[in-house]
């Protein structure tokens, strides 16, 4: 078997997330099925660096499947062969053979999401954004994001998942800048994320910024580590799994 990095983009609207589910479509489920139909088998096996919710996008999310022994497909041909039988909402960016002992998932280092916020309603945007139409003050929104940075228990501002057994998470960055016009992009950058975790962030920064919870409320209910302190959860369509970073990484991000 020859292990193959896959460097991935998706758009999230029509899929139920990114992991195979029994009565949804998902990412992993189409890129599983185009891999097997090029490698000619029953089935195939793709390992993602983490699991995005319901209408969440991908640009640089990191997967790995193990080739067969019978592939003769060329490094430099498998994206291109992969696309060739994916929808047209994913796309493989690049595919690397790496050895054996990579793992997308559990060697990932770094993680980086981004959200976007447009001030108003947007036809061309209302599936890559949260299309918001109330006023909210950009230095609240800012403030608010700082006290997410460092090492916290981020139990209050996530989902329970039966699956994590700790939800303490580093997180190096998490900054809101305006990249246009009303146009807002919410950075946050961390070792792991767990489930939930940047969309109840962005939804508490905004509480904030729109008057409806002080900062030093935030600060007291990420400290409490009680989900009954949260906040609601930004909408899916604003987020991004931008970037997934490796020691040796495969595709030198």
């Amino acid at each position: 078997m020859q292990r193959c990095a896959l460097l991935v983009e998706y758009d999230g609207t029509e899929y139920a997330g990114w992991q195979r589910q029994l009565n949804a479509p998902t990412v992993q489920e189409v890129l599983e099925n185009a891999i097997a139909k090029i490698t000619s088998r029953e089935a195939a096996t793709v390992i993602g660096s983490g699991r995005t919710d319901r209408g969440v996008h991908g640009f640089g999310q990191v997967a790995h499947t193990d080739l067969p022994p019978t592939c003769s497909i060329p490094e430099r041909q498998i994206a291109k062969a992969i696309n060739s039988v994916l929808p047209p909402d994913v796309r493989v960016r690049e595919a690397k053979f790496v050895s054996d002992r990579f793992h997308a998932r559990f060697q990932a280092k770094r993680r980086e999401y981004r959200y976007t916020i447009v001030e108003g309603y947007s036809v061309f945007r209302r599936h890559t954004a949260w299309c918001l139409s109330r006023p909210f003050s950009p230095d609240i929104m800012r403030e608010a994001a700082e006290i997410f940075c460092g090492n916290h228990d981020f139990t209050t501002f996530s989902k329970y998942n039966p699956d994590t057994e700790k939800y303490v998470c580093n997180v190096e960055q998490a900054v809101w800048n305006e990249v246009e016009s009303g146009i807002w992009r919410f950075t946050i950058a961390a070792d792991r994320f767990v489930y939930g975790m940047v969309r109840a962030i962005v939804g508490a920064t905004m509480e904030a910024a729109m008057h409806k919870r002080s900062v030093g409320d935030l600060r007291e209910a990420l400290r409490h580590q009680d989900r009954a302190l949260t906040s609601p959860l930004a909408p899916p369509e604003g987020l991004v799994l931008w970037r997934v970073s490796y020691d040796n990484d495969p595709f030198g991000e």
